[in-house]
């Protein structure tokens, strides 16, 4: 006959293991699962990250452990902006430098190098022109995809322009506005050495929403995202327009 203890041990023993069927080993496939999901979410509390890979926030935070330890992953208290404003303060996990290093190559090191020595040969106007072109080829995507869907929302186009560059970009809430936040860089790297390359970006933003967007972060100062913040005034004039097109017709 079992007595109390050895029945609560059997119980105890039924919990780990139906708990063991939902948790995946601490194993680095599952570790890269997990900082890719930051990587294309960006900043995520344990909880997001279970729900979207299907593991206990138990075991994602075992792996969010060690890959602090790692240096690969930090965390910070962060308020959510929802739809009914700012939330309750939740700590956010985001990439590192080093966590971030794994999705960059060995080109940075070449691309800065040759843009140092493109700077001390023909000058600052060189490098500018260098910036330009490169945010040239963003504009260019982004006209055509807002010639196919000219009713979109512009800002949910530039982040999905910025997406098919490589940049993961999503469409966040934020006081008065929205905000463009970019989850990668492909050119973070570089950007730490020559500014210049978020400058010209920042510009050309401006330029393609009509209006002064601020940039608040960015990785390449070493913030998790890069943050551009989208003033109101840009959605207030877009919504009256398509509520009420200006009229086509003439009075002969």
């Amino acid at each position: 006959m079992k007595n109390s203890s050895d029945t609560s041990r059997g119980r105890g023993e039924g919990r780990a293991a139906a708990e063991a069927r939902f948790e995946e080993p601490a194993d680095g496939t599952t570790r890269d699962r997990v900082m890719s999901s930051i990587l294309h979410h960006g900043p995520s509390t344990a909880g997001d990250l279970a729900e979207r890979l299907g593991l206990t926030p138990a075991a994602v935070r075992r792996h969010l452990s060690a890959l602090s330890e790692n240096g690969q992953v930090a965390s910070r208290e962060e308020r959510v902006f929802g739809p009914r404003g700012r939330g309750r303060p939740s700590r956010v996990f985001f990439l590192t430098d080093a966590g971030r290093a794994d999705y960059y190559t060995a080109y940075d090191e070449l691309a800065i190098t040759a843009l140092k020595q493109l700077a001390a040969a023909a000058g600052p106007d060189a490098l500018a022109k260098v910036a330009q072109a490169r945010v040239d080829d963003i504009e260019e995507r982004y006209r055509g995809m807002r010639a196919a869907r000219p009713a979109q929302d512009p800002a949910q186009t530039l982040a999905e322009c910025l997406s098919a560059g490589g940049y993961v970009a999503t469409i966040e809430p934020g006081p008065a506005g929205q905000q463009i936040c970019q989850h990668n860089c492909p050119v973070a790297e570089v950007a730490k050495v020559f500014p210049e390359l978020c400058d010209v970006e920042t510009r050309l933003f401006s330029e393609l929403l009509g209006s002064n967007v601020q940039r608040l972060a960015t990785i390449a100062h070493g913030d998790g995202v890069c943050t551009t913040h989208v003033p109101v005034d840009v959605e207030i004039t877009r919504r009256r327009i398509a509520a009420d097109p200006p009229s086509t017709s003439t009075v002969g």
